[in-house]
């Protein structure tokens, strides 16, 4: 089981899930490739620009095969052809690299395409199937009320998803749970195992130090912070943030602030109405590389995670990448995303408020703002406990031993 080839249509040269796990099992002597596609998504980069089919990078000794795919904007036709363009290009760019043919195929959504193309090449080489889930498709349109459940589309992704899950030899959820949506579409749920995102905890540390964003309002002492990191998209849900922030400026409460770190399609929309409604408590700080998330993040006083209400999206748990960074920064976390599997609960490293409601996020952040110094202490502590639990070097732990299974 030496030569494991990770299938991932989004995977970054620059980081994330896939790589770390590439970079830490290469280190325990495994013979990793990871496959991407050359669009970078959510931006309007593409790593291939002439007439190659394919690049072959290194990027501190991570392979990366990175195939050609067309540019694209939203989720229309454009993205459908561009996600067949990977699956395409990876079935025939993956001839030249099967000199050491792959014992594990490891192919991971989100969509349907790569699954199927991961089978097909564990056929054509005989290798262990393992497949990966991190978002469910359709299940997450159906919740979303994007797509019927009964429409033809849907059937259709459904119908995929339970072939791939009967095909393969391993299923990896990113949430917890997993077990219980497998079971839940009628399949035995022994297959199922449960890695979820994380963070590098010594990366983390080390650029919070090495990187340290020079910003006079992180520095300010009289103020309670509240931070937000990420996109300022539709699934996010900042106006929810911006509701809450105008309940304190309401209460005459001047001294919590919101910072919003990041960049999206809602940003200008929501930069007018702070204005508009003299909301001058939340202050948009713009897109910051990601090296500098971990010194910002350490100056919290309160971390806070909003989705938009779907309830019924998030019964099987939460993976966001954002999360496993709050926990490092050793701060609590207000969070207004219902769900099961709680890990805030779990942890009691923050608390999850009513979803949908500004009055009870304003009240959760509340809680952390009059809150004695000795129990914010044990929730900060909390946090940091979380987080070496998901560790990359323990996820990789966990996802050696699905590789080396019967």
């Amino acid at each position: 089981m030496k030569n494991i080839w990770i299938l991932n249509h989004y995977a970054k040269p620059s980081g994330g899930r896939h790589y770390k796990f590439a970079e830490n099992l290469i280190k325990r002597g495994y013979n990793v490739k990871i496959f991407c596609a050359s669009t970078v998504h959510n931006s309007n980069q593409n790593m291939i620009t002439d007439s190659r089919k394919y690049l072959y990078e290194l990027h501190n000794d991570v392979p990366f095969i990175i195939i050609r795919a067309r540019n694209y904007k939203g989720n229309g036709a454009e993205r459908i052809k561009n996600m067949i363009d990977y699956t395409a290009g990876l079935m025939s760019v993956s001839k030249k690299f099967d000199t050491e043919k792959p014992d594990v195929i490891y192919a991971s959504s989100p969509h349907p395409l790569t699954w199927l193309a991961g089978y097909k090449l564990s056929k054509r080489y005989g290798a262990k199937f393992i497949v990966e889930t991190r978002d469910l498709w359709p299940e997450t349109f159906v919740a979303m009320g994007k797509m019927s459940k009964n429409s033809i589309p849907a059937k259709i992704l459904y119908k995929i998803e339970k072939f791939i899950y009967q095909k393969a030899d391993k299923l990896i959820f990113t949430f917890p749970g997993g077990k219980d949506y497998v079971e839940s579409i009628g399949l035995d749920s022994s297959k199922v195992r449960y890695i979820n995102n994380g963070v590098d905890l010594e990366e983390f540390n080390q650029n919070k130090t090495r990187y340290v964003l020079e910003d006079e309002d992180l520095g300010d002492d009289s103020t309670f912070k509240v931070l937000f990191t990420g996109a300022i998209g539709e699934a996010n849900a900042i106006y929810r943030i911006v509701d809450a922030a105008k309940i304190f400026i309401d209460k005459g409460i001047e001294d919590i602030k919101f910072y919003i770190f990041g960049d999206g399609p809602e940003k200008e929309k929501l930069q007018n109405r702070v204005q508009e409604d003299k909301v001058t408590n939340v202050i948009f700080k713009g897109r910051v590389d990601k090296r500098y998330v971990p010194s910002i993040l350490s100056r919290a006083d309160l971390n806070i995670f909003c989705l938009e209400y779907l309830p019924n999206l998030f019964k099987y748990g939460l993976s966001p990448n954002k999360m496993f960074e709050y926990f490092a920064s050793g701060h609590p976390i207000v969070s207004n995303v219902e769900c099961g599997y709680d890990m805030l609960e779990k942890y009691k490293c923050g608390i999850t408020v009513k979803g949908g409601s500004a009055e009870a996020l304003a009240e959760g952040i509340l809680k952390f703002y009059n809150m004695p110094k000795e129990e914010y202490d044990t929730y900060c502590n909390n946090a940091l406990k979380a987080a070496r639990d998901f560790d990359f070097k323990i996820l990789t732990d966990k996802l050696e031993e699905v590789i080396l299974e019967d």
